[in-house]
């Protein structure tokens, strides 16, 4: 009893999200007598070019291939430029596709015959679907490794601390942001009282000293700092 060979078709597509992009590829094996799928393949790549992603979804699909154990590949795909070198028309210039043209061809020794046809998107849409959703997880992996970057942010001082107080108008020592004694009861709103209340318990408030009326009064370029004798105020002579 003999065992028919068996011919596969494979559909292969790839592409990127810009050139280079988020790229990734699908590929199809079906019967090449039924057209059942017996195998599919996809994968993201990550950030590659177009044709890079398109010989990938090449060497996927023979791979696919040979592990079926097919003998007779038909090779259909979408991209002009990979068919024609494949089929030997055109040459390969770029050394990025080198090393993948030389594996493909390496693949294709696995088989007793492997040809190549060009076909419009719109009669590879199965492995363009497979290819499109490889470059949405291939975008998606993309944007979670830019979001995993964080930015050092900058920091504002700490605010200065403010107490419930108005500031203090008479002399001080304290520092800038020391809220000053608040003013008692009996002093709010009469202009000239010199009562002074305790101060808070804040920065150098606390230790501050209160200067007494008197030498308050009498600070100033050229006074004195002890009181005026009554008998000088009247204009009597000193006493003998």
């Amino acid at each position: 009893m003999t065992v028919s060979a068996l011919r596969v078709v494979v559909e292969a597509d790839g592409g990127a999200r810009g050139n280079p992009g988020p790229a990734g590829y699908g590929a199809v094996v079906r019967d090449a007598n039924s057209s059942e799928v017996l195998a599919e393949r996809a994968e993201a790549l990550g950030i590659a070019t177009n044709n890079v992603a398109e010989y990938s979804g090449l060497l996927a699909g023979l791979r696919a291939a040979a592990d079926l154990g097919a003998s007779e590949v038909e090779v259909r795909m979408d991209s002009k430029l990979v068919v024609e070198q494949m089929s030997g028309r055109w040459q390969i210039k770029n050394p990025g596709l080198r090393p993948l043209a030389a594996q493909a061809a390496t693949l294709m020794r696995r088989f007793d015959l492997v040809t190549y046809v060009w076909v419009p998107r719109e009669r590879n849409k199965h492995a363009d679907a497979l290819a499109n959703r490889a470059m949405d997880e291939a975008a998606g992996l993309a944007s979670g490794a830019r979001g995993g970057v964080r930015r050092r942010e900058r920091r504002s001082p700490p605010p200065v601390a403010s107490g419930p107080w108005p500031a203090s108008s008479g002399p001080s020592r304290a520092r800038a942001g020391c809220p000053g004694p608040p003013a008692s009861a009996a002093s709010r709103g009469r202009p000239g009282s010199r009562r002074r209340p305790p101060p808070p318990a804040c920065c150098s408030c606390a230790t501050a000293r209160p200067r007494s009326p008197r030498s308050a009064a009498t600070r100033g370029v050229g006074t004195s700092r002890f009181p005026t004798p009554g008998w000088r105020r009247r204009g009597l002579p000193p006493r003998g």
